[in-house]
C-alpha cells in the first residue's frame, strides 16, 4: 500500500500541486498512445549522462540497443557485444532514466540456443540491470520464447525486418519486405508476435508501404527506424541523431543529423588545446588563491651556493 501511495498521483480538483509532471511511461500507457493516434518517441542511449537528456527532453523509452557492440565499443557490427558488457550499460542507463519506459536489447548469442537460456538472460536485465522490457529479432521462430518471457512477466518488443543479427544470412544491412511473397511473410511474422504477446514491434529498413500496412493491421505500436513516418513511433540512434560519427561515416538514407555534434566537439577540443599551449587556459580567475597575508609571506627558497 505504502507503495501505492508513493506513485499514485491525486488528480481530484483543487489539488494543490504545482505544474503537472509527466506520467512515468509504462507498456500499457505505450498502447494507450496507438489508440490515441499520439506519437511514440524514442531514441538509443548507452550511458547516464544521455539517458538523463533523453529523459528531460520527453523520451517515451530509452533502448539500450546492441548498436553500442558498433558506436560505444568499435566493433563492426552488433555480433560481438556480450551479456555483460549490455547490462554494464543498461545499468548505466537506468541511473539517468526517471520518466522514460527502460528497454534493453537481448544481444546475440544470448536467446538463440533455446527459450530457458533466452529467459534467464532476460530475467538478469530485469533483475539486476533495472530493464523494463527487453527486445529480440526474429519473427515466429521466436513466439515459444516470447509466450515464456511474458509468462515470466517480463515484457517484450519484437523486431522485423532488417534484424542486424541476422546481417550475415541476410548478406548485410538490406531493405527488407520487397516482394510480394516477402511481404506476406513479415505480415505473418508480425501477427505471429501479437499472438505470442510482444507489446510492440520495431520495423527496420522496410518500405514505407509495408510498414504502413503493418501498422493499421496490428493491434500494438508499431516503432519505425528506415520505416517511414507511418509507424506509431519512431526511433533512432543517439550517434546518428546528434551527428557524431567520423566525417568518413556514411549515414544510412533515413537518418536525419539534428546536431553537427562531431564538428562541434572538435572545434571545442582543437580549442582547448590551443588554449593550453598558449597558457590561455586556465587563467587566474579559474584557479585558486592563498588568502593574501598568507600569499605574501610565501618567499621562494634560497639558491643553495655553488
Amino acid at each position: 500500500m505504502s507503495i501505492w501511495r508513493e506513485h499514485a498521483q491525486d488528480t481530484s480538483p483543487g489539488n494543490p500541486t504545482q505544474s503537472s509532471p509527466r506520467k512515468k511511461v509504462t507498456v500499457p500507457s505505450l498502447l494507450l498512445k496507438k489508440q490515441s493516434g499520439e506519437k511514440i518517441t524514442s531514441v538509443t542511449a548507452y550511458d547516464c549522462p544521455s539517458a538523463r537528456l533523453a529523459d528531460a527532453a520527453g523520451m517515451d523509452f530509452v533502448l539500450v540497443g546492441d548498436t553500442l557492440a558498433m558506436v560505444m565499443l568499435g566493433h563492426e557490427s552488433t555480433l560481438a557485444v556480450t551479456m555483460e558488457e549490455m547490462l554494464v550499460f543498461t545499468r548505466a542507463a537506468r541511473r539517468g532514466l526517471n520518466r522514460a519506459l527502460l528497454i534493453a536489447d537481448l544481444p546475440f548469442g544470448s536467446y538463440q540456443v533455446d527459450a530457458r537460456e533466452g529467459v534467464c538472460n532476460a530475467l538478469r536485465f530485469v533483475k539486476e540491470a533495472g530493464a523494463e522490457a527487453v527486445k529480440l529479432e526474429g519473427g515466429g521462430g521466436r513466439a515459444d520464447l516470447v509466450r515464456r518471457l511474458v509468462e515470466a512477466e517480463i515484457p517484450v518488443m519484437g523486431h522485423l525486418g532488417l534484424t542486424p543479427q541476422a546481417m550475415n544470412r541476410m548478406g548485410g544491412y538490406r531493405v527488407q519486405a520487397r516482394s510480394a511473397e516477402a511481404i506476406e511473410r513479415i505480415r505473418e511474422e508480425a501477427h505471429l508476435l501479437v499472438g505470442a504477446g510482444c507489446f510492440a514491434i520495431v520495423l527496420e529498413g522496410v518500405p514505407r508501404e509495408v510498414a504502413a500496412l503493418l501498422t493499421r493491421e496490428l493491434p500494438i505500436p508499431t516503432i519505425g527506424i528506415g520505416a517511414g513516418p507511418d509507424c506509431d513511433g519512431q526511433i533512432l540512434v543517439w550517434h546518428d541523431l546528434l551527428g557524431l560519427h567520423p566525417e568518413s561515416h556514411a549515414a544510412p538514407k533515413f537518418v536525419r543529423t539534428y546536431l553537427p555534434g562531431r564538428r562541434l566537439i572538435d572545434e571545442a577540443l582543437n580549442q582547448y588545446r590551443c588554449d593550453v599551449e598558449a597558457s590561455l587556459f586556465p587563467s587566474d580567475v579559474e584557479s585558486y588563491h592563498l588568502p593574501r597575508e598568507l600569499r605574501e609571506s610565501l618567499q621562494p627558497a634560497p639558491v643553495a651556493a655553488q
